[in-house]
């Protein structure tokens, strides 16, 4: 029987030590983790992201400090107003600190402007929507991972270097589909290329016969996926009953993660271009967090998402920015946050800019063919890399009304 975990919340108290900060509210930092666990995102997060974010408060430690730390999650089912229910209640009653995860760019925008101006933080690991660090960012919030500009702009760029000047989208009809569909139209228009249709489709669609049908009819060379998740695996696996790659049509994944390839099976997906800002067998680090993660409760082995590794990611780092500043409030944690300019361990080389954008390489791969994978998850080949600095809007085209102009 499915749990209702939409206003449930489960925690569980790490680094337990004796005094916290004086200034830490109410003794102990809450972190909750708030995205999809029954339904498309389920494997990209769900669970797999709040052990990410246990195992951040684990490697934390007390900062040194003795701060406790807990870990509580919701489901927001993908609705908006669940998300912000579930939000505000943390906000007023729990004394939750800080957000994280949040897929859905639609309930991640009510999260954003929900928060704004308040005392908790919100660590937009999952939110693809440019518009957090463009008209409506907020100094609250901290965005991580890809986003709709960045993922739109290398995947358009990477496919037309190959020939892929002719394009037809399948686009989830939300903001996260628009946002992206939105991107990649203007790099294709703007470098030469056209656009010949699209085909919006409901968030969690089963049967896309009628869409594959329309992206065939278009006789465009590119047909690009600006959806996620169950979604997107979904298209991958039709699209091979419908021959489009022995037309002479190529598939690409604006938004996909390691889980979507395990799920589809490398014989579908195999020549799936796509982007991704972590790769679990990058290199050794990354490899030790994948194996830590895959023997964690409920992980069967699986190795993590990019979304996954971005709430490791972005927790850490909060949780060391109150050990700097010796608080939880966002009004000192967050400008703290954006002091940072180094190296990360699952990222590379990143910083965090005054629009509260994270800015990391982005890597181009393509799924190997079954033949070439030698191991579990041996999934992906590295075909280029977008250094950070290129990878993700200039702030002075995002138009953030925190930025100076």
């Amino acid at each position: 029987m499915r749990r209702n975990l939409a206003a449930a919340a489960a925690a569980v108290t790490l680094a337990l030590a004796p005094a916290a900060r004086a200034q830490v509210s109410d003794d102990v930092v809450r972190i909750g983790v708030l995205n999809d666990i029954s339904g498309v995102f389920q494997d990209t997060n769900g669970m797999g992201s709040v052990e990410a974010a246990r195992m951040a408060a684990e490697d934390f430690n007390g900062g040194g400090k003795g701060i406790k730390v807990e870990i509580v999650f919701a489901d927001h089912q993908n609705k908006p107003d669940i998300g912000s229910t579930i939000v505000r209640k943390w906000l007023d009653v729990d004394k939750v600190d800080a957000v994280v995860d949040v897929p859905n760019s639609s309930v991640g925008l009510a999260i954003n402007s929900l928060l704004r101006g308040t005392k908790m933080t919100f660590l937009a690991s999952s939110t693809a929507t440019s518009d957090l660090t463009g008209k409506d960012c907020s100094p609250n919030t901290i965005q991580w991972v890809n986003d709709a500009w960045a993922t739109g702009n290398t995947t358009a760029a990477a496919m037309m270097k190959r020939g892929g000047n002719d394009w037809y989208f399948l686009t989830v009809n939300y903001a996260l589909g628009h946002g992206i569909e939105a991107e990649a139209t203007n790099y294709i228009t703007r470098n030469g290329g056209k656009v010949l249709g699209s085909s919006r489709h409901p968030l969690g669609t089963s049967d896309f016969s009628s869409f594959l049908l329309q992206a065939q009819g278009s006789k465009a060379k590119v047909i690009g996926l600006a959806n996620a998740g169950a979604d997107t695996i979904n298209v991958v696996k039709q699209a091979g009953e419908f021959g489009l790659k022995e037309g002479g049509q190529s598939l690409v994944a604006f938004l996909v993660f390691i889980n979507d390839v395990h799920a589809m099976g490398l014989k579908a997906g195999q020549g799936l271009l796509l982007t991704e800002s972590f790769y679990w067998d990058m290199d050794d680090e990354t490899r030790a967090f994948a194996k830590r993660f895959a023997q964690r409760p409920g992980m069967n082995g699986k190795m993590p998402s990019g979304t996954q590794a971005g709430v490791y990611a972005a927790t850490l780092a909060y949780l060391n920015a109150v050990a700097a500043t010796g608080t939880d409030d966002a009004q000192k944690v967050v400008p703290q946050m954006k002091t940072f300019n180094g190296k990360g361990k699952l990222f590379g080389d990143l910083a965090i800019r005054p629009d509260g954008r994270v800015i990391h390489p982005i890597h181009l791969f393509e799924v190997k063919k079954p033949e070439e994978s030698k191991y579990p998850y041996d999934y992906y080949k590295l075909v280029g890399t977008v250094p950070a600095d290129q990878a993700f809007r200039p702030i002075s085209e995002g138009n953030c009304p925190l930025v100076a102009k």
